[in-house]
């Protein structure tokens, strides 16, 4: 049984692919009405040091949607890291809450939450990974093809957290995956050759993937944290543009993913967003529905089997 939800890599591909069929089935029973609320008098404990739309709302919802609360908690409010060591932190939300959701700058704190609460620690967001992304991002997938394995992802833009859970769920889940960036901004190659040859490639131009490519992935340029490059980076990403021209070359019934927020007309140009904003939106949604489903396994099972 794994208490926590923080390494895409700690998992099978048969535990992820039953989380992903777990949260279609429940996100089907709770638009029916019918999502039983599992976790009365439960409460997440929720750490930001990072702020978030999709992150506070989709947890917190979650919560509420199962009969249970959320606490939010900056940095502010706890120091995390500074004004109490996190493993002090761990143990004090461990005693009092029933989960704790993190999204922080340094993904070491992540693990060291998992260390010491005594509760399951979710990985909401760090610099290093973004598993909970990933997950809602395959189940759109999985949505909108009927299937996972065989299919082919294709992110480009940088080698950033995003792309890297998205790398490490996709090989655990039997779906290529290919990373299209400027050289400079790939993957870390530590991580790269622990990947299965047959399942990930980088390339340094779109435009010689995005004929195979079943989905089509982009994220902003520019992360929390990374203004200070904003010009540097728009510059080194010029050709990366996912844009009509691009879309011409790909297969009929690509999909196009963004995890969002977008910077409209540099990564992604308006009028393909919006002719992909109903699976763009219902990629967001699913934040929702996977998260609610974690939430359930975690707290109210104890775990994943």
């Amino acid at each position: 049984m794994i208490k926590d939800f923080i390494n895409i890599k700690d998992f099978t591909g048969e535990q992820l692919n039953k989380l992903l069929d777990l949260a279609i089935a429940e996100k089907a029973a709770f638009k029916a009405g019918k999502l039983p609320a599992t976790l009365r008098n439960k409460t997440l404990a929720m750490i930001f040091e990072k702020p978030s739309l999709r992150t506070r709302v989709s947890f917190e919802t979650a919560m509420t949607h199962l009969g249970g609360h959320a606490v939010y908690l900056s940095q502010a409010d706890i120091g995390l890291g500074s004004r109490e060591a996190v493993q002090d932190i761990a143990r004090v939300l461990g005693r009092m809450c029933n989960a704790i959701m993190a999204r922080t700058f340094n993904h070491e704190y992540v693990e060291q939450l998992g260390t010491f609460a005594p509760v399951p620690v979710i990985n909401g967001l760090t610099d290093y990974s973004h598993p909970c992304q990933a997950m809602a991002d395959l189940m759109t997938v999985q949505q909108e093809s009927g299937k996972l394995a065989g299919r082919t992802m294709l992110f480009i833009g940088d080698g950033n957290n995003v792309a890297l859970s998205l790398a490490a769920a996709c090989a655990k889940l039997k779906v290529k995956f290919i990373l299209a960036s400027p050289e400079g901004y790939e993957l870390q190659d530590e991580f790269v050759g622990a990947l299965p040859e047959e399942f990930f490639r980088i390339i340094h131009d779109p435009r010689a993937a995005v004929a195979e490519a079943d989905a089509i992935y982009t994220d902003t340029w520019v992360s929390m944290g990374q203004e200070a490059e904003k010009d540097q980076r728009a510059e080194h990403f010029k050709g990366f543009q996912v844009n009509a021209d691009l879309l011409a070359a790909a297969p009929d019934g690509v999909i196009v993913l963004h995890c969002l927020p977008a910077k409209r007309g540099l990564e992604i140009t308006d009028d393909v967003f919006e002719a992909h904003s109903g699976t763009i939106f219902a990629e967001a949604e699913n934040r929702l529905h996977f998260q609610r489903t974690l939430l359930n396994v975690l707290i109210g099972k104890g775990g994943i089997e």
